[in-house]
């Protein structure tokens, strides 16, 4: 009896450390999923916000409200070739995508820039489901608006999460798919953080979704990108056959649309877009 005491005593000792290993567990993933919309999107400081003066005095914005704000910025020529709908990374607001906007309207497009709810100006809390109803609603009003109906979706980092839903679950068909810095899905990362995917709320599993798309894609990616490497875009290429790959030199956030091989790239996926039939392809 005295023998055998030890021997039981280091088994219940062992079966209490599983036990509260297996609670710490549970509840760093309760945390982590309580938490995770604050760890996945980064509004900027609203001072980095133009102010509503500031806005009114540019005359190539043109408010085009609806869920939630967005601004219209028109082709000089017009009938326009179509609507772009450009959507910005994290940590960034439409703000700051007024270079990209002007490049695509020298290009002959108009463009609709919407806000996300819970960034800039915008009221509201972010989330997948929240984003991607806002922004179809803000390009069937920019539709209403001009009159386009051949729509080219653009998106940045986070905004290639959000193009790939809106995709795959708006109404109209995108004529053409720019991905720039994009990730296979936001649950890809999950196990970085010691969870396992399917607790991730805001998945945006652009991996699951981009083989039906039946337009031409254009996959931009930096080289030396630090936060989404460049096995993201390689994998998102392999799983359609209509998407392109283009390297280019830079990292995340090193400014990919200061460089002419960066519209190089958009004006080649321009070209094999056919307009007179959306969303084909020639």
């Amino acid at each position: 009896m005295t023998t055998g005491a030890p021997r039981v005593t280091a088994g219940r000792r062992l079966k209490r450390l599983a036990r509260l290993l297996a609670t710490g567990y549970l509840l760093w993933c309760l945390t982590l999923t309580a938490v995770q919309s604050h760890l996945l999107y980064m509004p900027p400081a609203r001072a980095m916000a133009m102010s509503a003066k500031e806005i009114a005095s540019d005359s190539s914005i043109e408010q085009c409200k609806g869920a939630t704000e967005s601004w219209l910025m028109r082709a000089a020529a017009q009938p326009s070739r179509g609507l772009v709908c450009f959507l910005h990374g994290n940590a960034e607001l439409i703000d700051h995508c007024t270079h990209e906007a002007q490049e695509w309207n020298n290009r002959g497009f108009d463009v609709v820039l919407p806000e996300y709810r819970g960034y800039g100006r915008a009221s509201g809390s972010p989330s997948q489901d929240g984003i991607v109803a806002d922004v179809i609603d803000a390009i069937s009003r920019a539709m209403a608006i001009t009159g386009d109906t051949r729509l080219i979706l653009h998106g940045r980092s986070l905004g290639t999460g959000v193009s790939a839903q809106v995709a795959a679950l708006g109404s109209i068909r995108p004529a053409g798919i720019v991905l720039e810095s994009p990730f296979t899905s936001v649950a890809s990362f999950a196990w970085r953080y010691g969870i396992p995917p399917l607790l991730v709320t805001n998945p945006y599993r652009t991996d699951e979704v981009i083989s039906s798309f039946e337009c031409p894609i254009l996959i931009l990616q930096g080289r030396d990108d630090e936060i989404v490497p460049v096995a993201h875009g390689e994998r998102l290429a392999s799983l359609n056959t209509r998407a392109k790959l283009v390297k280019l030199e830079g990292s995340h956030n090193s400014g990919l649309s200061l460089e002419p091989e960066y519209w190089e790239a958009v004006d080649a996926l321009i070209s094999r877009v056919d307009f007179s039939h959306q969303g084909s392809e020639r």
